[in-house]
């Protein structure tokens, strides 16, 4: 075995071209694992892709329509039914709360929908988690307080009178149903 000036035996310089193989072996293998991991990426994105499509569609279809149901209908008609005093001031009182609830979270879903809707096209999207949840956490405070406090109340008040339930529901009804186009 001889030795050469730069110190390396001659064996270990007419192995070095070997050596590049290996080299190239060990990156591809590294950039092969990680295409592995993929497939188990793909259904997560298009996950959130759907989540978001969806989200996008129903915050537009169901929730901002059933803010209008309630602001147009059902909070008139409680007012309208409540008896005079304490009772429509505590309704005036609630129905002011919900409805400045319903404009900020209105106003929380317009922060993320630009962002939501890259996230639906499949693209980059600086989605703030804060922000999400902090809509989350809102809609469930304001659902909470309706369920548990003003829809009870509005079924005593409407309930008192068939004919103030029966008019919320022709008035719900009116305005969700198809008008026919007229056809020439």
């Amino acid at each position: 075995m001889t030795t050469t000036r730069d110190g390396t035996t001659a064996n270990a310089q007419a192995d070095a071209p070997l050596n590049t193989f290996t080299n190239c072996h060990v990156g591809i293998l590294k950039r092969l694992q990680s295409l592995d991991t993929l497939p188990a990426l793909l259904e997560p994105a298009a996950q959130a892709r759907q989540i978001a499509t969806d989200s996008l569609a129903f915050f537009r279809e169901a929730i901002f329509e059933h803010h209008l149901d309630e602001e147009r209908d059902l909070f008139p008609a409680v007012l309208a039914s409540a008896q005079p005093g304490a009772e429509r001031e505590r309704v005036q009182a609630m129905t002011e709360r919900l409805t400045h609830e319903h404009r900020a979270i209105e106003t929380l879903w317009k922060g993320l929908e630009k962002a939501l809707k890259r996230v639906g096209k499949g693209q980059d999207a600086d989605l703030d988690v804060t922000d999400v949840h902090q809509l989350v956490t809102a809609y469930a405070a304001h659902a909470g307080y309706e369920e548990k406090e003003f829809l009870p109340m509005s079924e005593a008040i409407l309930g008192r009178n068939s004919n103030h339930m029966a008019a919320l529901g022709l008035s719900l009804h009116m305005r969700h149903v198809r008008q026919p186009t007229a056809y020439i």
